[in-house]
């Protein structure tokens, strides 16, 4: 890695475009992603137990939610490659962000979608110009026509894990919150895990901070803590289980849509920053789900999507249980925006 005296005066992610995977004088398909806001909580902090507690709100991205990052990076990359068209399967909101980024740079995109996905989440794909196709069935049963039409038309396969950028998108939520911190590092780390590509980059980006003089050689590392819902947990059953990799998750339910992922592609991947990090994996139900993304909004005036209030009932639960102990100091992700998930 550059220095870190190499980021560049951009106010966006491509700030950290000396170590993201861009050419000399290539200018990136950029909605302003990235930079989102760090805020302390310390009502949340006293509520919940522990020293101190960050919430990182990603829902003031670019179609209000995470998912603008790894779309900016990979479709930059995928024009430099002058790809005919992008198809993608999408729980929600990484087919909005395709959508979006496709049509800053021109390039045609089908999103294949579950037919239970929240409806302003739909709209937006439809606003942004993508052709939409509803798939009865969850996210698993969408990336099969997915690939189906990726091999018949052509067309890029943007799926999670299935190409090399998204995850160098999202790998600049562990740069921000580094730097926000100023390069430091909180002690506990709790994620939404759905794909896991944010977990997955933070954690290879760590690594590279260290290798690259950006943090000490000593600093210790977060525990990672996978967030999901008990209607759809197979990190949190592989992690009990020991396992280094996770069974598909039979019949997901849960109304926190970006984390009804069956059979992550990137499970052993999770699984091992879980365990390289000594952190922890935890499931809630939907009613502590709806509670903590109430409280959460209440609390600190995030218009929180029901991802991030899984991070903060998880936080709390684990909390109580003894396995996140009370001088910890926290960072709570938010993933998405919470408008949208209302009709």
């Amino acid at each position: 890695m550059p220095p870190r005296d190499r980021l560049t005066a951009r106010w966006d992610m491509w700030r950290y475009a000396p170590v993201m995977p861009l050419r000399d004088g290539e200018t990136p398909v950029s909605l302003g992603e990235g930079l989102s806001p760090l805020h302390e909580l310390p009502a949340l902090a006293r509520e919940i137990g522990v020293a101190r507690a960050w919430v990182k709100d990603e829902g003031l991205n670019p179609t209000a939610s995470f998912k603008a990052r790894g779309m900016s990076a990979a479709v930059t990359r995928a024009r430099a490659l002058q790809v005919p068209g992008f198809v993608v399967p999408t729980a929600g909101n990484a087919g909005a962000a395709l959508a979006a980024y496709a049509a800053a740079a021109r390039i045609p995109v089908r999103v294949y979608a579950p037919a239970t996905t929240p409806a302003p989440i739909l709209d937006t794909i439809r606003v942004l110009g993508a052709e939409l196709c509803l798939v009865d069935g969850h996210i698993g049963d969408a990336g099969k026509q997915s690939r189906a039409f990726a091999a018949e038309s052509g067309y890029f396969d943007m799926s999670t894990l299935r190409e090399p950028y998204r995850i160098e998108g999202k790998k600049t939520m562990g740069l921000e919150l580094a730097e926000q911190l100023g390069w430091t590092l909180p002690t506990h780390i709790v994620y939404p895990t759905g794909g896991g590509t944010g977990l997955i980059g933070m954690w290879k980006v760590f690594a590279e901070m260290i290798a690259g003089g950006w943090l000490p050689r000593d600093i210790a590392l977060p525990r990672m803590i996978v967030a999901q819902a008990e209607g759809c947990a197979p990190i949190v059953r592989a992690h009990r289980a020991g396992a280094d990799h996770a069974m598909p998750w039979e019949n997901p339910v849960t109304h926190a849509s970006g984390l009804r992922v069956p059979g992550p592609l990137g499970d052993r991947l999770i699984l091992r920053a879980v365990k390289e990090s000594a952190g922890d994996a935890h499931a809630v139900s939907e009613t502590a789900i709806a509670d903590a993304t109430k409280r959460l909004a209440r609390l600190s005036g995030v218009d929180a999507a029901p991802e991030g209030g899984c991070a903060v009932a998880v936080t709390a639960e684990l909390v109580a249980a003894g396995r996140i102990p009370p001088s910890a100091n926290v960072l709570i992700f938010n993933t998405g925006s919470g408008g949208s998930y209302r009709i």
